[in-house]
């Protein structure tokens, strides 16, 4: 495993650019030169477009994901082609694409994110959800009822987006104020999970907790004593104790 990009073999990383590997760690991923890798997968850019990504190389690499959806969207790239490419970075592009297309309504952005929710790489599944999430957040009461059936899907991965997107702090994203301020709203989908018996979920679900004890820590303390009164079983023991890590 390459420990930083410097690591990296230049042979490797010439998979990577090139689109015929998929990314193994965070560095990998975090390497891959945009430029290059979107003239290999769509072969059909333009130079003004390849030059434009180049210009924004030192940006944030969320920054440069939905830039270069954006411009898949400009090309008017396949992008059903390109969720199937071997470059999980590419179908990490896909994720922003389908957030930044006009015109779709909330359940039909959820419906064509699914696919890329349920992907056998960890990259894309996490863009997934940063994709989604600022549409999630501005139609937060709709997002949560639709999110709650996936709760009941049989893919573990699947009912991890249904929580991991709606985090009300979470990772490389912008806080969601009403869930940090009324982390109840959200219950349908954290309910339906405290006793999910794959450690993935129960991880999200106790990350999710964590994040709401920040701002309502006693509401995560009693909902934490609620759920292992009424079901004191191994997996919601597991998400309460992480859920209250934070808590003194």
């Amino acid at each position: 495993m390459s420990r930083g990009v410097a690591d990296i073999a230049p042979a490797r990383l010439a998979l990577l650019n090139g689109g015929s590997v998929a990314s193994a760690t965070l560095t990998e991923g975090l390497a891959i030169d945009f430029s290059v890798l979107l003239a290999a997968a769509v072969p059909a850019i333009g130079a003004a477009r390849l030059d434009q990504l180049r210009a924004h190389a030192a940006a944030g690499i969320t920054k440069r994901m939905a830039l270069a959806a954006q411009m898949l969207l400009e090309a008017n790239a396949d992008l059903a082609l390109l969720q199937a490419h071997a470059s999980d970075t590419v179908r990490g592009w896909v994720c922003f694409a389908i957030a930044a297309q006009a015109g779709l309504t909330l359940p039909q952005r959820l419906a064509a994110m699914r696919p890329l929710a349920d992907d056998g790489h960890f990259g894309v599944r996490e863009w997934a959800w940063l994709a989604l999430r600022p549409h999630l957040a501005e139609s937060l009461d709709e997002a949560i009822a639709l999110l709650a059936p996936w709760t009941a899907d049989p893919s573990e991965r699947v009912r991890r987006f249904a929580c991991e997107a709606l985090r009300p702090r979470g990772v490389w994203c912008t806080h969601i104020a009403r869930l940090k301020e009324q982390p109840q709203l959200a219950l349908p989908v954290l309910h339906a999970l405290r006793a999910d018996p794959a450690v993935y979920v129960q991880d999200s679900v106790a990350n999710w907790l964590n994040d709401a004890a920040k701002s309502q820590p006693d509401w995560v303390r009693s909902l934490c004593a609620q759920w292992l009164q009424d079901s004191a079983n191994a997996a919601t023991q597991r998400i309460c104790k992480r859920a209250q890590r934070s808590l003194a």
